[in-house]
């Protein structure tokens, strides 16, 4: 067990963010512990010591943010959790859930990266329909790199006096420089919508323009996720500005099948026609499945029934579809 003094070692080179000799207490505890034959636990301490001295100076000493909303006039641009999303919890595309891999290992080897003078993708633009896991893709990269999650909230951002919009701007980037985090803008036609679009207005692209220079700008190590329904509307300077662009889909049978069995997983089934229920959730997107599949565990509950049947899935499927037909734009 540690000393009295190597912890009070430890808690005051913490405290003076001297993470050398933090460090070199830790080993020392490795060392003790060795000698007194917990080799696991002292490999453990050294694995951990060697991870933190592996990365980037930039980030060792970076502002740890506190679960506590962001105050003054950050307060009203940001929204900000800590998400518990992985990998696991999306049903994605084969060739989307590799992209999304890759990105989240360059971050977690980025000083292997940085190393070579690389650094890994931060900028991500993700187009799709709404309801294709655009916003839980930046829950999920935000819980996988154990990053909070910043949702940029465009209708604070964005006034009707140019100097207001662009001073909130510059807050959003000072922000993302001095706390590392996944900043997320969703809706972001709002902000990136084509500068030659006829019925635009100098203001729109003077936003536009000023959104460009920041990003470009921008080296900080938090990652920037924009997302859209609408990719027709976005500039085409904004693609090149971006490390990589996700085009999400609504699923094809496949993925129908895979999110059904994902959500119903936790219920008994009673001998579900899967060609059925994969014909009956044709067209809809990854959430409408989900909240089909909810509402009809949520009835099987409140019936007291042991078991779902398919029918009663297919059932809520259609009402999905049926609510969607009768909502201006699928939307």
């Amino acid at each position: 067990m540690a000393s009295g003094e190597q912890l009070k070692a430890l808690l005051r080179s913490h405290a003076l963010g001297d993470d050398e000799h933090f460090y070199a207490v830790a080993l020392q505890l490795a060392a003790h512990e060795a000698r007194r034959g917990h080799g696991k636990l002292a490999q453990d301490l050294r694995d951990l010591v060697d991870q933190a001295r592996a990365r980037p100076p930039g980030t060792r000493g970076a502002k740890l943010v506190p679960l506590a909303q962001p105050r003054g006039e950050l307060a009203a641009l940001f929204s900000v959790s800590y998400p518990k999303l992985r990998l696991s919890d999306m049903v994605l595309e084969p060739s989307i859930l590799m992209r999304i891999m890759r990105l989240i290992e360059e971050h977690r080897l980025v000083g292997k990266l940085r190393a070579h003078g690389l650094g890994p993708r931060r900028r991500l633009l993700l187009l799709g329909p709404p309801g294709t896991g655009k916003t839980m893709a930046a829950g999920v990269l935000a819980g996988e790199l154990g990053m909070p999650l910043f949702v940029v909230r465009l209708d604070s951002l964005i006034t009707k006096f140019m100097g207001e919009t662009a001073a909130k701007l510059r807050m959003v980037f000072d922000a993302l420089a001095s706390t590392r985090g996944v900043y997320f803008f969703d809706e972001f036609d709002s902000i990136g919508s084509r500068r030659a679009a006829g019925n635009d207005v100098g203001e729109i692209r003077r936003v536009l323009n000023s959104f460009l220079q920041f990003l470009e700008m921008d080296a900080s190590d938090s990652l920037i996720v924009a997302a859209t329904n609408h990719p027709e509307l976005l500039d085409a300077a904004l693609y090149r500005r971006f490390d990589d662009v996700l085009e999400f889909r609504l699923p094809d049978e496949e993925l129908i099948l895979e999110t059904l069995k994902a959500r119903l997983a936790a219920f008994q089934l009673h001998d579900p026609d899967w060609p059925r229920l994969i014909a009956a959730a044709e067209g809809l997107s990854y959430a409408e499945i989900t909240r089909a599949c909810e509402e009809s565990a949520k009835d099987m509950i409140i019936q007291d029934r042991e078991f779902l049947t398919g029918d009663e899935i297919e059932k809520a499927l259609a009402e999905r579809k049926a609510f969607l037909r009768r909502t201006p734009s699928g939307e």
